[in-house]
């Protein structure tokens, strides 16, 4: 029997990848789907297209076990490609859900990948079911095909432009139809995408990391708001929302994209030292080891050792073969618990005062096993440290994350936190430290200029679907790529 482990992080939900007017189109959307694996491991897909026809394939697991034999790059021909990779939250595994999404509609063929949440999804849906539509899965994202669908504008960009000003919610969207490349992003940039080009064609991605694989340079952002389309190789661009000032994502700096991807202007790893370089700063124990969590504090490590001038070390090892699941045949096995991904290094922290570094703190199970371990290994101190503010509240905008009930600081202060993972002490980098390492002077007189409302409660976007008393844990539900 499989025993899905409940994860003790916040994941991403989804990378979307799309490419136009090149050969070996799809062969590319998988290496970059490659790159963007870190952003959902439970299915991908894609969709091509080759002039006239369009072709999808969707699978379980991971990329490089479904799409990396020519057989099945031969099942995806054409110049045009979009494509997904999918992290679920709730429900069982459907293979439906599994993006992109396709359908037939009056104007043509039309595929769609999408990254995020649409806090108005369940309005939406109520309204289309009422008015006739049929849904075929149980994900938000197919709201958007639906509502292009139904539009009875005459040009494709058009009945787009009309079913995304009827979304609310953080969202990057990649759509493919007749030869046009299409990506959007929400009004407030919550959730990524980018732009590339190779040779003469263009590519958008989650991140740069998808276009260090296949050989394209970096152009820019999507901007917040923005709608680009690529038709007979020119980039078009449209801003149909107003304008507004963008609040991206403040974890896509913290953890979700890959350390070697760009955010204005620096790669991810930058951001993270500098995380706990700001920690270091705020922070005045008494220690002689620093160590990593691997590998989620590893660079917020670095800038705290390179600080505070405290020797790193690797004190815990990490087994890289542990997937999301495991079998689980007794509780003796189940009891092992972190083990089963990290181990105590006994040579670099025995007898040693360690300064233990992680990106963040959500439920603080694992935080409590981790520090028993290096406690049971020899280390004399354990001084918890977090590169990142208190979590205090859930997400609603396309992160998998546990309700407010389960958040361990939204329910407990920082010393019944300390005293919960039995660490010598604990600290949290402030917000203010926060904005200081992002490269912002403050938070702007309390307006925030990321989406951090993580730590402040304070969401960019309003709540549409508010069910009753429950609202909050319903709400956490529905996500992108999940099941209602």
């Amino acid at each position: 029997m499989k025993k899905k482990l409940i994860s003790t992080k916040i994941r991403e939900e989804c990378g979307v990848f799309g490419i136009s007017n090149i050969n070996d189109a799809s062969a590319l959307t998988a290496l970059g789907l490659h790159a963007l694996q870190h952003r959902g491991q439970e299915g991908c897909g894609i969709v091509s297209y080759d002039g006239k026809n369009y072709y999808s394939e969707k699978r379980f697991g991971l990329v490089g076990d479904n799409f990396n034999n020519e057989d099945t790059i031969k099942k995806l021909p054409g110049g045009f490609a979009i494509g997904h990779n999918r992290y679920s939250t709730t429900g069982g595994k459907i293979l439906r859900n599994v993006q992109p999404f396709f359908a037939d509609t009056n104007a043509g063929g039309i595929g769609v990948s999408h990254n995020g949440n649409f806090t108005n999804a369940i309005t939406l849906r109520k309204k289309l079911v009422e008015d006739g539509a049929i849904f075929y899965t149980t994900s938000d994202s197919e709201t958007i095909v639906q509502l292009i669908a139904r539009s009875k504008k005459e040009k494709n960009i058009d009945k787009i432009i009309e079913a995304i000003s009827q979304i609310q919610g953080g969202y990057a969207l990649v759509m493919l139809t007749k030869n046009v490349l299409i990506g959007a992003r929400d009004i407030y940039g919550i959730r990524p995408l980018v732009i590339g080009t190779i040779n003469n064609s263009y590519v958008l991605a989650s991140e740069t990391c998808a276009f260090d694989i296949i050989g394209a340079e970096f152009i820019r952002e999507v901007e917040n708001g923005e709608i680009v389309y690529i038709e007979n190789d020119k980039l078009h661009s449209l801003k149909p929302f107003g304008n507004h000032k963008p609040r991206p994502c403040v974890f896509e700096y913290i953890y979700f994209a890959r350390p070697d991807s760009i955010l204005r202007g620096k790669t991810a790893y930058e951001y993270r030292k500098n995380l706990g370089r700001e920690l270091a700063k705020e922070d005045n124990v008494d220690a002689e080891l620093v160590v990593p969590v691997p590998d989620s504090g590893n660079a917020a490590a670095i800038g705290y050792s390179q600080q505070k001038k405290i020797d790193f070390d690797l004190g815990l090892i990490r087994n890289h073969y542990v997937g999301r699941t495991f079998i689980e045949p007794g509780q003796q096995i189940r009891s092992l618990g972190v083990k089963l991904k990290l181990n105590a290094n006994r040579s670099s922290i025995e007898n040693k005062k360690i300064i233990l570094v992680d990106d963040s703190l959500v439920r603080g199970t694992t935080s409590h096993k981790i520090v028993k371990m290096l406690y049971d290994a020899g280390a004399k101190e354990v001084h918890l440290r977090i590169a990142c503010p208190e979590i205090k509240f859930p997400d609603f905008y396309g992160v998998d994350m546990p309700t407010k009930r389960e958040l361990l600081a939204a329910n407990k202060s920082v010393e019944e936190i300390c005293e919960y993972v039995k660490a010598k002490s604990l600290k949290f980098l402030s917000l203010d430290g926060l904005y200081l390492a992002l490269g912002y002077l403050r938070r702007d007189n309390n307006r925030p200029q990321l989406t951090d409302h993580y730590f402040t409660g304070d969401y960019p976007i309003k709540l549409i679907d508010q069910l009753g008393d429950n609202k909050i844990t319903q709400l956490s539900l529905l996500s992108a790529g999940s099941n209602i």
